[in-house]
Parts: C-alpha cells; structure tokens; sequence
C-alpha cells in the first residue's frame, strides 16, 4: 500500500458526511499503517502534495508525543498546506508552535484554567442543560438536540468562561462556522478576487475576531472579573499572542463540546442496552464521558510535519513530509482496544486520543469532561432516554466529528427503552 492508488482514501471529506470510515481506517491499521494519500482539488480547495496518514494508536501517540521529530510549527496543523504568505501569521497560534516557545504560552494561558475556576463553572452549566433541555423535551415530541440544545449549550458556557456577554454569542457562533465548516457545502466559501477559496485562517479573515478581541481585554482591564478573558488581558502576553488565544479558545472550546455532545447522544441512541446501564446507574458517568469520547471524538485528525528524515512504522519518512495522525482511527484500534467497535461505557483502562497526547494535549480536556458530564446527567433527569427520530445530517470535513443536525425523541421514565 505504499502506493496512494492501493491506499484507501481517507482524506476526502465528503466521505465523514456518512460517519467515520472505520472499514478504511481498518484496512490502513492492518496492511498500512503509515499510508501514502493523495491529496486532489475537492470542492474548490486546491490540489496539494499528499501526506503520509499514521493511523495505528501507538503510531499516533508517538508522532503526537515527538515534537523535536514532527513539528507543528514547520506546516501548521492543519492537512492543507496554508499559503506562504500566511504561514508567519498562523504560526503565532499556540497550536502551530512547538517547545520550548509552546511551553511558554501554554504556562500563561493555563494559569487562567484553574481547576477551581473551571469548577465553579459547574453549576451555571448545570441550569443551562436543564433549562435548554426542559425546553425542547417540554412536550414530549421529536426535537432537533444540535439546534434547540448541544449548540447553545456549547456556545453559551464558552461566553461564561470566556467573561464575553452572552449577547454576543451570535458572533463566536458565526466565527467558529467559518472556520470549523469551510469545507461543508452549507457553509459557502468566501472566494478571492480569482474565485479561489480564501483560507479562514488567513490574516484577513481574522481581522474581526481579532478586532473584537482586543476591545474585550480593554474593558477587561478596566473592569476585571472572575474569567478566562481577564487573566489574559493582565498577562504578559503580547497583543498578537492574546489574539491568536482568543481565536484558539473560541474555535477549540466551543467546538469541542459541540461535537461531542450531540455524537456521545447519538451514540447512547444507537446502543439502547448501554444507554440503559448508563440510566441506572450501573456504570459511572466518568466512564461513560471518556467511553463516549473515544467512540465519537470530537477531532479526527491532526497534521504534523517532520523535521527530519526519519522512520514511523517500517515506513521511511523525509523531512518536510506532510504526517496526519487519525485520532478516530486511533481509538478504534484493535491492539489497543478490545471489541473497540462495541460502545462500553465501562470500559477501563481507557487510554483514548481524543484531547490529544504529548505537548499539546488538549488545554480544555477537564472543562470539557466537567460539562459533558452535567450534560448526560442533566439529559439523564429530564427524561427516561433518548431514541433516534430520524438520521443525523454530519459536517463534511476531515478535520471536525461534527453533527448538524440531530432528530431524537425523549423516552418517558417508564417507557420501554428496547
């Protein structure tokens, strides 16, 4: 399977709008765990060089944990190679860096994400799920959960975290579309002045954001509160530094639980008998959190770029290859995982990749965790389970697990839930 013509394609996005292709990610973990891709022209995106796609756990772990050998920082991390001209700007990002300058934002930053701070959180998140859920569940019929609950739910925690007025979640909702769907045919391209896709990363399409950014930390100076925002504003961070955070933490925070949310009911739904252990208790929502997580995480993949010549696997690697880790096909792995296509939410150990691993294991894991946790609780108390109303509509893309649209049905206590 060296060969990309032998290979199964695993980066067209179109192919994640029918779930995660697990026959394909099976088939690369088996006979090519470092694989060759081809990386075509796909709805308007231009042709690129193709990439190495690493698709075993302890491949992924490695590549993820070895930053000296494959950088964040030489191509970014996304698959698509940015244009030059905007690689300097989106190498500011402290997703895009890598030690010992990554390990100096990320001090600064994580000083603002203290346990006790993300704690009290909890309790607002709690009324929040309660009341979106007694909401749309208020009548007992079918309900879309992406918009009439996991959405707001998402969006409006960030806002609290974030100490940005609620009022101004429509912002952040359409910054994170911009960036997170632009490969999703519902979210139309913003085209140069030649008709090419214009990179939602780009200098220019960040202005806004950034603008707004900056007059968020002035007024928190001015008045500071218990928030992310004003931890920041009173650090030492650079102005480009304290940007390019606001658009890490609006991106990756909200879109997060975004993700997860609606994918961890999706899969409740799907697998009735665990759903049930799930609702009497029978296994801890601990567990259940990570299980759920592993099952349908939130990031499929992330790109790194290697240093220097070097191996992965049997396969020889040159620097300045392109090498994408497939966190979705990593927690499916048969070596790693037993029965890993059985949802089992108690399964334990379980050693999942979806926050990452190595340096830049996900900041925001434990917020994450803590409101996806009150979420199945709160989903938990409102109603006797949840059952699938019809399909899921899935983003295309080959970056985000993320679920547009998803049509459920709330049970009531005594209903049978077979």
């Amino acid at each position: 399977m060296g060969d990309p013509s032998d290979a199964p394609d695993v980066f067209d996005p179109r192919l994640y709008a029918a779930g995660i292709p697990h026959d394909r990610f099976r088939a690369l973990r088996d006979r090519a765990p470092v694989a060759r891709q081809d990386e075509p022209e796909i709805l308007g995106w231009p042709a690129g060089p193709g990439f190495w796609a690493v698709t075993r756990h302890a491949d992924v772990a490695r590549v993820l944990k070895d930053s000296e050998a494959y950088s964040s920082h030489l191509g970014a991390t996304q698959i698509r190679d940015p244009d030059p001209a905007d690689l300097p700007f989106i190498r500011r990002m402290m997703l895009n860096q890598d030690p010992p300058e990554h390990g100096r934002l990320r001090r600064l930053v994580s000083r603002a994400f203290t346990p006790g701070r993300i704690e009290r959180f909890a309790a607002t998140a709690r009324d929040r799920a309660r009341e979106l859920l007694g909401a749309a569940f208020a009548d007992g019929g079918e309900v879309d959960l992406v918009r009439t609950v996991t959405d707001d739910y998402a969006l409006l925690n960030l806002t609290d975290l974030l100490g940005i007025p609620a009022s101004d979640r429509g912002l952040l909702h359409a910054w994170t579309e911009r960036v997170i769907a632009y490969q999703d045919p519902d979210e139309p391209p913003v085209l140069d002045a030649e008709g090419r896709p214009v990179n939602p990363r780009s200098p220019a399409m960040l202005a806004e954001m950034f603008g707004y950014a900056q007059e968020l930390a002035a007024y928190k100076r001015a008045h500071p509160a218990d928030d992310v925002m004003s931890v920041l504003a009173a650090s030492e961070l650079a102005d480009a530094e304290l940007e390019m955070f606001f658009f890490l933490l609006t991106v990756a925070g909200n879109d997060t639980v975004r993700s997860a949310a609606p994918g961890g009911i999706l899969a409740l739904a799907e697998h009735p008998s665990e759903q049930r252990r799930l609702w009497s208790g029978e296994v801890s929502l601990d567990t259940a959190v990570d299980e759920l997580l592993r099952f349908h995480p939130p990031v499929l993949s992330f790109r790194r770029t290697a240093a220097r010549d070097t191996e992965l696997a049997g396969q020889k690697i040159l620097a300045g290859d392109k090498v994408v880790v497939f966190h979705a096909s990593a927690n499916h792995d048969e070596r790693v995982f037993a029965d890993p296509h059985r949802l089992d939410l108690g399964r334990t150990p379980n050693p999942h990749v979806s926050f990452g691993d190595g340096p830049h294991v996900c900041l925001g894991a434990h917020f994450a965790r803590l409101q996806l946790r009150v979420f199945y609780e709160e989903v938990r108390a409102v109603c006797g389970g949840v059952e699938l109303a019809g399909p899921p509509r899935r983003l295309v893309s080959n970056f985000i697990n993320g679920i547009k649209s998803l049509p459920v049905r709330p049970l009531e206590p005594s209903a049978p839930r077979s």
